[in-house]
């Protein structure tokens, strides 16, 4: 199984995040899925830490928006961040973090996070409005999703790629 970096930067070109040898499930002209698994994150100010769970991710070449489905033992919780679709390269998959959040929880609950950050970050790295049109546009897509329970919001799609990982685990040598 291929592995590969997820690197996010903000919209000045700053580095926020990269999370380390995260597996590839899956690569088409549309998207890509990948797997974390208490992978080494790096953040921008240098902070080192390891994501907790299980965690497919699910990114999109032509909506400014991806998701990270989280499981939890037998929950799923959901967190989608606004960002540009992404890019692909030798270093990894690339997208630009737009600060807006959105989690969706186990009950159906859904919070938008992080509105303070992003109004705070439209002055202060100057995101066009343009931009700002774009976000609201595929916020809107996002939450649309998540009510028709659009891949990848909805348990089937999560137990496919997770077994599908689970099962190349098993079939890799050591």
């Amino acid at each position: 199984m291929e592995k590969i970096d997820i690197i996010s930067y903000k919209h000045d070109g700053e580095l926020h995040r990269v999370w380390k040898n995260v597996n590839m499930l899956s690569k088409t002209d549309e998207h890509m899925i990948l797997l974390n698994n208490r992978v080494d994150v790096i953040d921008g100010d240098g902070r080192r830490w390891k994501t907790r769970e299980p965690a497919i991710c699910y990114f999109f070449k032509d909506y400014w928006f991806n998701v990270i489905c989280m499981i939890r033992g037998n929950d799923i919780y959901y967190y989608c961040n606004l960002s540009s679709p992404y890019v692909f390269d030798r270093e990894g998959i690339k997208y630009i973090d737009y600060d807006l959040d959105v989690k969706l929880f186990p009950d159906g609950e859904v919070l938008l996070l992080d509105r303070d950050e992003y109004n705070f970050n439209i002055k202060d790295l100057h995101y066009s409005k343009e931009l700002t049109e774009i976000i609201k546009y595929n916020l809107e897509i996002l939450l649309n999703f998540i009510k028709d329970k659009r891949d990848p919001f909805n348990r089937q799609f999560v137990d496919y790629w997770y077994q599908k990982y689970l099962q190349d685990q098993e079939e890799s040598p050591l």
